[in-house]
Formats: C-alpha cells, structure tokens, sequence
C-alpha cells in the first residue's frame, strides 16, 4: 500500500526507481592501554595520511567534474587534517594517557564540535559538521571498517539517508543516482546545492525518510513539489512517468530560448544573468543563454587556502570571466568576508553577531592593503570585456565613497605605469540593509547601479537569521515590506537614469518575477539552471499589464495575500 512523505523540494526534476539506504556502520570505539605509544602515533599519522590522500582525490575530481567552488569544500576537509590545534593534542593525549588512536581522536574531536556547535556563528557550526565528517573518515582507517561509497553504486536507485556529507554527495554518479532524499536539510545545505549543479532531483528535510524506506522499495520523487511515494501503484507510476516526460519535454522548450532575447509580450526587454563563485562556472551560464554575469562572488577565491590570492592570480581569474563573457556585462562583487564565511588565515575578532559586525566593504576598508590589491587585479582585468564593480554591505554614503576613492587612486597608479585600464567601468552597490534601501534616492545621484541582494535585505528587514529554523516562517520575500524597499531602490535609479538589478534568491522565483517585472527591475540575476525557465514564463507577460497589479499588493497586508494574488492573477 503506497505511502506518502513530504519535505523541502531542493532540487527540481522527478525521479522512479528504488531505494538505496545509504547506512555508515557504526564506529564503536573503546578505550585501551598502549605500551609503545610511538607505533599508536604512527598508526594514527598512517589513516591520516590515507585520508588526506582520498579527500584531495575527491578534491580534484570536483574542481574537474563540477567547479572549484564545490572543491573549496574539500579544502576545508584538508585544512582540518593538517590543523596543528586539533592534530597536536590528539597526539599528546596518546603519549601523556597512553591511549589508543580512537578513542584520543573521538574524544578530542567531540570537544571541539560541541565547542563549535554552541557557538551563535553559523560558520562555525559547519566547521563542527567538517571536523565530525573528517573525524568519521580517519576513524574508518584506524577501525578498518569499509564506510559505503556512493560512488559504486552501478543501478539506477534513488538514495535515502539521514544526511549526505559533501564528501558523499560530489560521488553521485547521475547515470545511477536519479535522486536522493533526506531526513534533514534545507535548500542551502551543501547536498541541495550540489544536486542542483549536479541536476539530480532531491528532496531534503524529509524527517521520515530513513525509518519509513526498506532497501529496494520502489520511491517516486518529486523536486518539484517536495513529495515522496513509497509502493505507488502502477496508476501512480504512471501519473508520474507522464509528470517526468512533461517537465522533460518543458526543458527541452526553454532550452530552444537559449539564443532569444528576454522580451515580454508588449516588447519590453530586460536582462537575464547568472550568479557564479568561480571561472568555471561561466560555462554554465553560456549554455543556458545568460546575457550577463549580475554576481561573481569573488570570495571563492580567498576560501579553501592557507593565504591570499596575489595580485595576478586574482587579473588571471577575473580576466578568464571577462574574456568567457565576450563583451556581455559581468557584475563583480568585492570580497565579501564575514558573517557567514570566514577564512582560516584571515584572524578576525569573535563577534557576538557576525552578521552585523565586520564584514564585507567594512572589512575591506579596514584592511586596505587586501583591498586595493584586489582593486588593482580587477581594474587590469577590465581591458577584456564589460566590467561592473558592485561594493557589498554598504550602510553609509561615506563607505561608497572611500571605496570609490580607493579604486579611483588605484586607477591613477596603474595609469602612472603605463598600464591599461578601461575608461568604461561602472561602479555600483548591493542593496542588503533597509537604510540604504530607504536612502536610495540620495544613493542614485552618486552610484552607477544598484544590485538588490534579497536574502539579506530580507533578514536584516525582519530582524530574523534565514539559516535559524525558529524564524524561518519569517524568511518572506513577497512580505509587502520587501517589496515597498524594492520599489523605492527602483524608482530612485530611474530617476537618476541609473539601472537596478536583483541577485538574491527572489530573482529567479516564479512568483516574483511578474511583481518584480510590474515594479520595472532591469536585470534579474540567478542561478544559471533558472535562466531559461525565467526566459520563458517572462516572454509571456506584458509589463504594463504586470505594473496595473503593483498599487493593489503593495497595499496588501501579508506574505501569503501577494503569492496567492500572483497566482490567481498574475
């Protein structure tokens, strides 16, 4: 008798096959005496040699097979392994306690993951998840037990597990993966984003998954929708191999709009872009017919390393994308460091709430030697397309300008020495804090653009964490109150003659991109597999009807009234 789940849909597509629980045994260590404590701290500098050894494989075949964004992950994993503060007293506690490998790894891996978890940092709280994943692997070794490798399945099944590492999800083989479901997760857990770039369909905070689905149980999976059916009948499977062959069908026609131009039916045009983290990722956009980079998140660079980038590693990266993009508009970010991203060789101060502390343009304007360095990298690059430069987290007038003087200085210098800088370059802002939004017509007279980065712009306006599972029912992008901020950063860079683009997740929402279109944004920048399918539902609306809506929800008074009044009318 069929049997229905539901959790959070993180990847789009439908998949019918049966189920893989992907079950690690159980590392029970116990505590034991050793005499010769030089032969436990070799056996335990042996499984971390093995181990070093198979994460940079897993390393590389990631920066090869998917980007290098994902591969910093694996840098991370590396980074734990070699680190002195937790390597140094696991060996110690095996000389001065004369105890076995395990059970000194366990132990002092258990105090810095719960010292770690108790933090109020969301960073550091994935640094406990990649010392438990690192500490699992090294276990293995000193344990000899075999941990299941997701990378020999050779049937076509779709995986049930509690949670899937990084490490686990970057050896999915699509040919025989045709989906995953967890127990836990949300849509920016690194599986989610990896079955997205991986286009593997996947269901995630499914809470029943692991007790409810035997091995070898027939699974429908829905990404689309978020729903799981155990056991369906030959009618359901059927109902769902229609469902699959309707949205495979839908793909193939938004991949014939990859060359066309984003018009809506009363011939106002507007531009698609893509978000990108590294170089790589340029490919993903020309193959779904981006028209601009509206985000390259340049931290990327900076992460999964032990020390800055150099000044011509940084020209190399940004040339590659400018060059990649043939003249078409390439928006980057300036380091953007802080709040939930940190960087190991970057000893920032702890901060009760790092996501209003030092970060991104602020610490860029703190540490200006790191920062013109990466200025002067992106104004030589700008010789090989279309260079946008957006500043991050910009609260004050005064920020943009001391940014902006920075560029201009670095400009002149590199102009003093004989070398070329392009005399076209914009200079613009994110959008992330209510003030600015509130402040935008005084922004306009001074900046080229305005980028809206709704996912902050959305928590810092309803003062709750996005990543915080006790808020999350306040994580709303069509709540009035965005969409009134919205509105006034677009109207003021209209009348300044200036454009506005949006590179949050609400970009690339069905929902909101006829209230974003009715509001008149100029660019809507996404993730690269959202493109065409924007293409698409945008080349089917009128503009000046979408704008006749806007009066009626801005006046509405919740979340829930606009995406039901979108769907009805819109």
């Amino acid at each position: 008798m069929k049997k229905t789940l539901s959790g959070i849909a993180a990847s789009n597509g439908i998949a019918i096959a049966k189920a893989f629980r992907l079950e690690n045994p159980e590392l029970n260590v116990e505590k034991t005496t050793v005499t010769d404590t030089a032969q436990e701290v070799a056996r335990f500098e042996a499984a971390l040699n093995q181990s070093t050894s198979e994460l940079e494989a897993i390393k590389e075949r990631t920066a090869k097979q998917i980007s290098d964004k994902e591969a910093a992950i694996f840098g991370a994993h590396l980074l734990v392994l070699s680190d002195p503060e937790l390597i140094g007293p696991i060996k110690e506690k095996i000389e001065t306690e004369q105890t076995n490998a395990e059970y000194a790894l366990q132990e002092t891996a258990n105090m810095f993951i719960q010292m770690f978890e108790a933090m109020d940092n969301d960073y550091m709280k994935e640094r406990a998840a990649d010392i438990r994943d690192v500490t699992k692997r090294v276990l293995s070794h000193l344990l000899g037990v075999t941990i299941q490798s997701p990378s020999m399945i050779s049937e076509e099944v779709i995986i049930i597990a509690e949670d899937l590492t990084p490490s686990d999800t970057v050896q999915l083989n699509p040919v025989y993966v045709k989906a995953f479901i967890t127990d836990i997760g949300g849509r920016t857990s690194h599986s989610a984003i990896l079955a997205r770039t991986l286009e593997i369909p996947a269901v995630v905070g499914a809470k029943e998954a692991m007790s409810s689905i035997e091995n070898g149980t027939l699974v429908i999976v829905d990404g689309l929708d978020g729903n799981i059916i155990l056991d369906p009948d030959s009618e359901t499977v059927a109902e769902y191999e229609e469902k699959k062959a309707q949205y495979d069908r839908q793909k193939a026609e938004w991949a014939k709009l990859k060359n066309e131009p984003t018009v809506t039916t009363d011939g106002h045009t507007v531009e698609l872009g893509a978000n990108i983290g590294t170089p790589k990722d340029t490919t993903g956009v020309l193959e779904n017919g981006g028209e601009a980079i509206g985000l390259y998140r340049t931290e990327f660079l900076y992460m999964g390393r032990d020390q800055f980038p150099t000044e011509d590693e940084q020209y190399e990266a940004y040339s590659s994308v400018l060059k990649a993009m043939e003249g078409k508009p390439t928006v980057v970010r300036t380091l953007d460091i802080g709040g939930d991203k940190e960087l190991s060789y970057l000893q920032l101060p702890h901060e009760l709430n790092p996501f209003l502390g030092l970060r991104a343009i602020r610490l860029c304007l703190e540490m200006p030697d790191m920062f013109r360095t990466q200025l002067r990298a992106l104004l030589r690059a700008s010789v090989h397309g279309n260079l946008k430069i957006m500043f991050p987290m910009i609260a004050t007038l005064d920020e943009f300008r001391q940014a902006k003087a920075l560029i201009e200085d670095e400009k002149a210098k590199l102009q003093a020495e004989g070398i070329e800088v392009s005399d076209s370059i914009e200079i613009g802002i994110m959008v992330e804090i209510p003030s600015t939004a509130v402040m935008a017509d005084t922004f306009a007279k001074e900046v080229d653009f305005f980028s809206i980065g709704t996912n902050d712009l959305i928590q810092y306006t309803m003062a709750a964490d996005r990543m915080n599972e006790n808020v999350s029912y306040l994580y709303q992008p069509f709540n009035p109150a965005i969409l009134r901020l919205v509105k006034m950063v677009i109207d003021a860079s209209h009348r300044e003659g200036k454009w506005t683009g949006m590179c949050g997740e609400m970009a690339g929402d069905e929902i909101a991109i006829p209230i974003l279109l009715g509001l008149g944004l100029d660019e809507f920048s996404m993730s690269a597999s959202s493109i065409l399918k924007a293409r698409s539902q945008i080349s089917k609306l009128s503009k000046a009807e979408m704008a006749t809506h806007i009066d009626h929800i801005l006046a509405m008074d919740t979340s829930a009234e606009v995406a039901d009044y979108v769907k009805a009318n819109m």
